[in-house]
C-alpha cells in the first residue's frame, strides 16, 4: 500500500538523462537564445542611421569655409557717418533689438571698453540680431569708421582708421604719368564736334537691385519682425499691408513709418525703395 502512493506521487523526471535534458532547456537553452538575440540586434544593418552619418559627414567636408563678393573697388571710401547714415541708423537711432542707441554713453561705456579691435569683429561676424556686417555691402575698412563714428559720438577716442599707404600712393603715382601724356588727344577732342547733351536719367534700376537694397538696409528688422516689422515671406503678417499696393507701401518706406526712418536708415533712391519693396511682396504672393 505504500509502495503504491510513493509511486503515485513521484515527479516526471525519473532517469539522470531527464534531469539532464530538463536542465539544458530551462537553463542552458534561454542563455544561447538569449545571446542570439543580443548579438542579432547589435550587429544588425541599420542604413538609415548609417546614411545620415555620411550626409553629415559630407556636409561637413563640402561646406564652405568662406565667401567671394564682387565689389566695386574703385570707388571712394565712404566716411564713417556716411556708412552709419546708410545701413546703422536703422537700429542704433532708436535702440531697436538692443542695439546701443547713437550718443548714449551709459549703453556703449562697456563695449568701447572692450577696444576698437572687438567691436569691428563685431559688427563684421554680427552680433546678436545683427547680422555680418550689418547685413549691407560696405568695405571692412568702411564699416571700421562707421564703428569709430558710433563709439566717438558715445565717449570714445579712437583713431579713423585710414587706407594702406600703398593705396593712397598709387593715384599719386599715376597723376604725373597722366600730366605726361601727349596732348594730341586734346587737341583733337577741342575739334571735334559738341557731343549730344546727354540722355536724362531713367528710373530703372539693374536686375537685383531690390534684393540688394533689402539685404544690406531692410533684413535686419525684417527677417527677425524687430519692432514691428513684418517678417520677410511672413504672409499673414503683410496680408493687411499687400492690399496698400505697391506704390503705396514704397511711398510709406520713402517717408518712414513706426521705428522705420525715412527710406528705412538707406540711401537708396526712390527706384531702388520701390524694387526692394517689390522684392518683398513677391516673397508673399
Amino acid at each position: 500500500m505504500s509502495d503504491h502512493a510513493h509511486e503515485h506521487h513521484t515527479g516526471p523526471i525519473k532517469t539522470p538523462a531527464q534531469l539532464l535534458w530538463t536542465s539544458f532547456f530551462a537553463f542552458v537553452a534561454p542563455i544561447f537564445i538569449i545571446i542570439g538575440l543580443v548579438y542579432y540586434v547589435t550587429s544588425g544593418d541599420k542604413p538609415a542611421a548609417g546614411a545620415v552619418d555620411m550626409e553629415q559627414a559630407t556636409a561637413q567636408r563640402i561646406q564652405r569655409v568662406g565667401t567671394v563678393e564682387v565689389r566695386d573697388a574703385n570707388r571712394p571710401l565712404q566716411s564713417g557717418e556716411a556708412v552709419y547714415a546708410a545701413q546703422c541708423v536703422a537700429c542704433h537711432a532708436a535702440g531697436l533689438a538692443g542695439a546701443p542707441k547713437f550718443g548714449d554713453a551709459a549703453a556703449w561705456a562697456p563695449r568701447i571698453a572692450t577696444g576698437y579691435e572687438a567691436l569691428l569683429t563685431s559688427a563684421l561676424k554680427g552680433k546678436g540680431a545683427m547680422g555680418a556686417q550689418a547685413g549691407g555691402a560696405f568695405r571692412d575698412l568702411e564699416i571700421g569708421r562707421a564703428v569709430v563714428h558710433l563709439a566717438n559720438a558715445a565717449g570714445g577716442k579712437f583713431e579713423v582708421p585710414q587706407a594702406p599707404a600703398a593705396a593712397a600712393e598709387a593715384p599719386a603715382a599715376a597723376a604725373p604719368v597722366a600730366a605726361a601724356a601727349p596732348a594730341p588727344a586734346v587737341v583733337a577732342a577741342a575739334a571735334a564736334p559738341a557731343a549730344a547733351a546727354p540722355a536724362p536719367a531713367t528710373t530703372t534700376v539693374a536686375a537685383g537691385a531690390g534684393e540688394a537694397l533689402y539685404k544690406q538696409a531692410c533684413a535686419v528688422c525684417h527677417v527677425a519682425g524687430v519692432a514691428g516689422a513684418p517678417k520677410f515671406g511672413d504672409k499673414a503678417a503683410w496680408a493687411a499691408r499687400v492690399g496698400t499696393g505697391l506704390d503705396g507701401l514704397t511711398a510709406s518706406v520713402i517717408k518712414g513709418k513706426g521705428a522705420m526712418p525715412p527710406k528705412g536708415g538707406s540711401a537708396a533712391s526712390e527706384a531702388e525703395i520701390k524694387a526692394a519693396v517689390q522684392y518683398m511682396l513677391a516673397a508673399v504672393k
